[in-house]
């Protein structure tokens, strides 16, 4: 189980291994490339980052986040992966940002032949605000690289349960209310500070759950609007994700 940057990106990356640890979570992601638009809060003192890992036991599961705008050179992506490989990172997070699918897949392919090298695969996410909005299109990007915003995107578990077993790294969990904003700056502010533990939301993550495979990571990404110190927001992350998982184990 995986805590993910956004759950608790006020703290500085060492700070959030530590997090990690003291939560109960096996790994952690890392923002090492900020979201356009928004600050950099803290930079990376990797060697600090690395002495948090080897004195807690945290691994790293991935490193965010790889945006592919028509104007990408990916080759600017290589000391980012170097250092994902240094921190012992296996996964990058990309969002697909450009409108042409033709240029994106070819951007993408370069993008995991260079991940590839580094010992890193790279996972695309669909986000309903992104070119790359639904599972479709995430999924024909797939195929045509040839090396997932789930509910909001308007994708259903029996869709995800039809994607190839290769194409499913890990995962991002989060609950959010059951009713899909029509405004697309409410879903963007919804997903970047307003979510919900799982549990407290009304979407059907048992069904998601089922349809994914048993032994696929878990990155719990739930950055919420109520004030809470960030140790604590990360163990009631995991508590909420460990009891959704136990009752459908016995459902």
């Amino acid at each position: 189980m995986g805590l993910a940057a956004l759950t608790v990106l006020e703290l500085p990356h060492h700070e959030q291994v530590s997090a990690a640890a003291q939560a109960g979570y096996s790994h952690v992601g890392l923002r090492l490339i900020p979201v356009a638009g928004q600050p950099v809060i803290h930079a990376l003192d990797a060697a600090e980052v690395e002495r948090r890992l080897a004195d807690t036991g945290v691994g790293v599961l991935d490193v965010e986040v790889f945006r592919l705008m028509p104007q990408t050179n990916v080759g600017e992506f290589e000391a980012v992966m170097a250092t994902a490989q240094r921190l012992g990172a296996t996964e990058l997070l990309v969002h697909g940002a450009d409108s042409s699918e033709a240029r994106l897949i070819e951007t993408f392919g370069r993008l995991c032949d260079l991940a590839a090298g580094y010992g890193l695969s790279a996972n695309l996410e669909p986000m309903p605000w992104v070119d790359v909005s639904n599972l479709a299109k995430a999924m024909r990007v797939l195929d045509g690289a040839a090396r997932v915003h789930f509910f909001r995107a308007g994708d259903s578990p029996q869709a995800l349960a039809k994607v190839p077993r290769r194409f499913l790294r890990y995962m991002q969990l989060c609950d959010a209310r059951p009713e899909r904003p029509a405004d697309m700056q409410e879903i963007i502010r919804q997903a970047r500070s307003d979510r919900l533990f799982p549990g407290q939301g009304g979407l059907d993550l048992k069904g998601l759950l089922r349809a994914l495979p048993g032994e696929i990571p878990i990155s719990l990404e739930i950055p919420i609007s109520k004030r809470m110190e960030p140790l604590e927001r990360a163990r009631r992350a995991l508590d909420a994700t460990r009891a959704i998982l136990t009752m459908g184990e016995h459902a």
